[in-house]
């Protein structure tokens, strides 16, 4: 059973008393934690990390040489870099959070502390549509996927129905734990698939969907776009959904055997996940200009494309078994939360949590089903839902657990940068919806 010393040391009031051998474990989340069932508090410090590259490196990758196409190259990555700070300090205090509350296991609970339930009802809404959309563009991409490296005629809406039953049987494993074993073949696989289609555009010369000309041909990258209202705002929340999987750290500390190592694992991730996107999608966008493909593996076309999908498709399906586990697990805890049967073997725990992993990935794939439209998917998720999910929450969180600390005594410069600088977070996140939602309707 794992345990940790420190965490008894730290948490006084909600003491995990986690033990050694045959004795059950107290958790705050799961309750009580014995060998006769899951156990919920198992994840490492490698394994955070793994699974927290994977929750960020995937679908958005993808979209991101097409977001610098129509920013432009130098705001496109300036861009980039933004949002990467904003949801690394978003992710810092996710941690912060949960140490301070233990009794947290996703970002619901955190707004059900700070605004009672109509904020649970309102932040739980918003957490699983965020992930079920997720989830659907998840299908979606890996449908493309499998349609890419076929040599069949069938649809894509037959390989959508072939994703959601692969993502239903994958993420049917019931702890992080166990997921971290496919989070490592995923990661590697993801990379060495976009780093193919790098290479090979820039040794072709000519991407795919551009014009055969006479000639060489010469990429017509933008240092600066000049997009429409609309475009710019699509462009920019397709940047914010790469870093989609800020929420998901919730759930990822949660399972941790010491959430005191939760700061560095998600500052690793963070620093990882930004290299790989300002890399891989600037080089990408420089080689193919406006002839970007989107998904971009597409981008090199022909026997590139079969092969960069082929190693792409294990990256995909781990992702689509986190973002579909994720919401599931969300439901699951809520459910059976405060009952026996959350963390043991018992015939209600398997029905309840099978029924949780399948209801959202149906619900996953009548959206994928219904907008098939890669870009369009995700530009809709990062305007509409991500700026509710990733900026808002946090700053609000920072403010409950700090805002005390400003009053009747003298308030320090480090108590002002923080309180300005969460107030300007929620407020950048009611503009980011309100222009989400101009520029999608």
């Amino acid at each position: 059973m794992a345990y940790c010393k420190k965490d008894l040391v730290e948490a006084p009031v909600h003491a995990e008393q986690m033990t050694v051998g045959d004795q059950q474990a107290h958790d705050d989340v799961f309750g009580e934690i014995s060998d006769d069932g899951p156990n919920f508090r198992n994840v490492g410090f490698v394994g955070t990390i793994i699974l927290m590259v994977k929750t960020q490196i995937g679908l958005g990758v993808l979209a991101i040489p097409s977001a610098l196409d129509v920013l432009g190259m130098v705001p496109g990555i300036v861009c980039l870099f933004v949002m990467a700070f904003i949801t690394t300090w978003s992710g810092y205090i996710i941690g912060k959070f949960k140490l301070n509350h233990r009794e947290v296991y996703s970002i619901d609970d955190a707004g059900g502390i700070m605004f009672g339930l109509p904020g649970r009802v309102y932040v739980a809404t918003g957490f699983c549509l965020y992930y079920i959309f997720n989830s659907g563009s998840a299908i979606l991409s890996l449908s493309i996927g499998m349609n890419a490296v076929s040599s069949h005629a069938t649809c894509t809406a037959v390989f959508a129905a072939v994703a959601a039953i692969f993502g239903f049987a994958f993420s049917s494993i019931r702890t992080l734990a166990r997921i971290t074993w496919l989070a490592w073949i995923a990661l590697p696989c993801i990379l060495t698939a976009v780093i193919i289609v790098t290479i090979a555009v820039g040794l072709q010369g000519r991407p795919k969907a551009a014009p055969v000309t006479s000639g060489p041909w010469e990429s017509d990258w933008k240092v600066v776009g000049n997009p429409t209202f609309a475009e710019g705002i699509a462009a920019v929340s397709n940047l914010l959904f790469a870093f989609s999987g800020t929420p998901g750290f919730f759930s990822i500390v949660s399972e941790m055997e010491n959430p005191q190592q939760y700061p560095v694992a998600m500052a690793t991730c963070q620093a990882i996940v930004t290299a790989v996107y300002a890399i891989i999608g600037g080089v990408i966008y420089y080689y193919c200009g406006s002839y970007i493909s989107s998904p971009a593996l597409g981008s090199a076309g022909g026997v590139i494309k079969i092969i960069s999908y082929g190693f792409a498709l294990p990256g995909l399906l781990g992702t689509m078994t986190i973002v579909t586990h994720i919401p599931a697990k969300f439901i699951f805890v809520h459910l059976l939360r405060g009952s026996r049967h959350l963390s043991s073997n018992s015939p209600t725990h398997w029905m309840v949590w099978f029924g949780c992993t399948f209801g959202v990935t149906v619900i996953a794939w009548i959206i994928a089903s219904t907008i098939p439209v890669f870009d369009a998917l995700v530009s809709l998720i990062g305007a509409l839902l991500g700026p509710v999910m990733c900026i808002q929450p946090m700053g609000a969180m920072w403010l409950y657990d700090n805002w005390g600390n400003g009053k009747g005594q003298k308030k320090t410069k480090s108590w002002i940068v923080g309180t300005v600088w969460s107030v300007s977070l929620i407020v950048l996140g009611i503009s980011s919806w309100e222009l989400g939602h101009m520029a999608r309707f």
